[in-house]
């Protein structure tokens, strides 16, 4: 038997990856998941005898060792063992075998390398086989990323686009995104994040073996996809100015951010916000098999200083001062939730996990965040590891305004301590329409029970000294709030009013709103208003003021009056960023020195219509048509379509628009050819120097060429 060697490996890619739910990697080596069985076959140069034994070795990056599970020596007379890697002769057929190997459902993941001896042969070296890729599991119960829907793993696990929901709370926003984890090098990539971070650099036999776990394996990814600690994938830019790189609206999805990273040898992507964070991110653990989504949480509050309460300064025009706030509350904020057990928390917590690569604070002094389970969120267990109270604070803190006068006092003002946290929102399964997942985080805003949850958040976090002494809560500018100053709500004035917008806010056209003022009580009352506007980024952040007035308002007993505004297209043109996106605010001061602080945050509106012109068939081109319409009133020159959609046409398209007159609409006809059957999505956004990107998508159901 001396003379018994390998000549040939067949890795049987379409039986394991049938088997695997791995068909659809590009890669040049087989790729699997861990805890189920794969097969492959060896042809040798002669047969091997009935009593020979195969001894097989996997080992798992640098300095592999038994002692941290990153190699394992086992042979085919073992019977199978649930935790251990196992291999089973399944067939002989003269110079043939066909062998299957079981890995751990704890396996450590990543790329493995794979040799055999024979067991009678000790002195000989191994003969290498090849390289194999493994990753966790959804489909395996004993895998702590298990997921028991099938429906919910098609669209959490291998649906390879899917839909970020931006805008304000009520103008909710579709836009595409083109996760493509099984594009071509994407794999590679994602496990090259994990060889780049800092603790593989620092210690790569450790933080290889930490690998098996969702946990560990998720906080690397959250650090790494921004590139605040080390050379990670995405820098974040928020001021607006994207010189030198991409502004975060024109990314249509991460396989063109992860391939720019890699082939320029990691320098971090410019530039991302956190809806571009939290496509990446979903890319990533989705390629690694872990069950992940992408949720927009609309009026997102940053808690800067952990009081879970959002502090806003503002002046008598309702105007936030920015150098005295710096709490701040996000139109919308995107996260990323994976499905996995938490074995460091108990059953309990297992299922949904926050997860967010945003870098807005550190935790354990990196900018990362998560995993922080859905389930503590919602019961206010924000003890529990990791950044419960940031993540709380997001979408439970309370909304506190104080109006800061010229002497230099400062004195609460009415406003909504709902406001936090709304129309929490993520994709459906098997469907492009929106889910609102708000109950999973929270109990009904205002409910007795979130009360509670509240105080029992707060008392977790601040406590009770042992002299019974309330907990001082220090702000960075040095002004010290006591807990009790925070919780007692402002006197409810005796007037009520909102704005109300009198027709829709279309880009290139003059908005019309109204301020809706109500007289609550029997007697007249004058009201003060100040009005002002401004120009804001998604992060609430004033960019120019476009608008300040002020106006002296007589109520009779319970009247309601209207203030009409106008905004000309001229007066926020030149200041209107990418966002597309305007704050009004109007303090109100009634008599008996009563202040009702009302606010309203506005998207401008455009529109694309993409249309199919026929059945989508693999191989077979197809027309599409587009139609778009110039918003402005003013002519524009040089605009594009930019075309994107993993399986429907390779890489980005760029197709050239005529010039269009104010408000002209123009169709564009363009084929694509599908390579790949099944749910597609094709996004098309329309771009031009005149304004910022106009996004659509459609969602194209190819068949199987007959």
């Amino acid at each position: 038997m001396a003379g018994v060697r390998v000549t040939e490996v067949d890795w049987q890619w379409p039986r394991n990856g049938a088997a695997h739910h791995t068909q659809e990697y590009p890669c040049p080596e087989l790729v699997v998941r861990r805890g189920q069985m794969f097969t492959f076959t060896l042809e040798l140069n002669c047969p091997l005898d009935s009593k020979d034994t195969l001894v097989f070795t996997v080992e798992t990056g640098p300095q592999a060792s038994e002692a941290l599970r990153t190699k394992a020596v086992f042979q085919t007379s073992t019977p199978e063992v649930r935790d251990a890697w196992t291999a089973v002769k399944e067939a002989q057929k003269e110079n043939t075998v066909t062998i299957s190997v079981v890995s751990p459902p704890d396996a450590v993941i990543g790329r493995y390398r794979l040799s055999t001896r024979l067991a009678s042969r000790r002195k000989h070296s191994d003969r290498k086989l090849g390289e194999f890729v493994l990753l966790f599991n959804p489909w395996c119960p004993e895998d702590d990323v298990f997921l028991a829907s099938e429906e919910e793993r098609q669209e959490y696990v291998l649906n390879d686009s899917g839909i970020i929901f931006r805008g304000v709370e009520k103008r909710i926003r579709a836009q595409g995104w083109n996760f493509g984890q099984f594009e071509e090098d994407i794999l590679h990539i994602c496990l090259s994040i994990l060889d780049r971070s800092p603790s593989h650099q620092n210690d790569p036999a450790t933080d290889v073996s930490c690998r098996h776990d969702p946990i560990y394996v998720t906080r690397v990814i959250s650090a790494m996809v921004n590139s605040n600690n080390d050379r990670g994938v995405v820098q974040g830019q928020w001021q607006g100015k994207y010189g030198g790189g991409t502004s975060p609206l024109h990314w249509r999805g991460s396989v063109a951010i992860l391939h720019k990273w890699f082939k320029s040898r990691f320098k971090p992507v410019k530039y991302g916000q956190c809806w571009v964070f939290a496509g990446v991110m979903c890319t990533v653990l989705r390629c690694l098999g872990i069950a992940t989504r992408v949720v927009s949480n609309f009026n997102s509050a940053h808690d800067t200083d952990r009081n879970l309460s959002v502090d806003k300064y503002v002046d008598s025009f309702g105007r936030t001062l920015e150098d005295l706030t710096e709490d701040s509350m996000w139109n919308f904020h995107v996260w990323n939730e994976s499905w996995f057990a938490r074995q460091d928390l108990g059953p309990s917590y297992n299922g949904w996990q926050v997860l967010d690569a945003t870098p807005q604070e550190e935790s354990e002094g990196v900018f990362r965040c998560g995993p922080a389970s859905v389930t503590a969120i919602r019961e206010g267990d924000v003890h529990l590891a990791h950044d419960g109270p940031f993540v709380f604070a997001e979408v439970n803190a309370d909304y506190i305004t104080w109006l800061w006068t010229e002497d230099e006092s400062r004195e609460r003002v009415y406003s909504d301590t709902k406001k936090i946290g709304r129309c929490i929102s993520t994709k459906a399964v098997g469907s492009d329409s929106r889910v609102d997942i708000t109950g999973l985080y929270k109990y009904p805003e205002g409910s007795r029970k979130e009360r509670q949850v509240y105080s029992k958040a707060v008392r977790k976090l601040f406590g009770v000294d042992a002299s019974g002494r309330r907990t001082r809560v220090r702000r960075g500018s040095s002004r010290g709030l006591w807990r009790d100053d925070l919780l007692e709500p402002a006197t409810k004035p005796s007037i009520t009013g909102k704005f109300k917008v009198l027709e829709p806010p279309m880009l290139g056209h003059d908005l019309k709103l109204a301020l809706c003022l109500t007289n609550l009580t029997s007697r007249a009352q004058r009201v003060r208003v100040n009005l002002s506007g401004a120009t804001i980024l998604y992060t609430r952040k004033p960019v120019a003021e476009i608008l300040r007035e002020s106006h002296s308002v007589r109520l009779g007993p319970e009247e309601e009056k209207n203030i009409p505004i106008v905004i000309s297209y001229s007066q926020y043109k030149e200041d209107l960023t990418e966002d597309k996106k305007i704050m009004f605010a109007a303090m109100c001061l009634v008599t008996k020195g009563e202040k009702l602080l009302i606010e309203k945050d506005i998207t401008l509106e455009d529109f694309i219509t993409i249309k199919v012109l026929g059945p989508a068939v693999v191989g077979v081109a197809v027309l599409v048509e587009v139609m778009v319409v110039n918003p402005l009133l003013e002519r524009v020159e040089d605009c594009m379509l930019m075309v994107e959609g993993s399986g429907l046409l390779q890489g980005q398209l760029s197709i050239n628009v005529p010039s269009l007159e104010p408000q002209e609409r123009a169709l564009v006809q363009f084929n694509i050819t599908p390579s790949k059957s099944g749910p597609r999505q094709l996004q098309v956004d329309f771009v031009s120097p005149n304004f910022s990107d106009i996004k659509g998508f459609v969602m194209i159901h190819v068949a199987t060429a007959k």
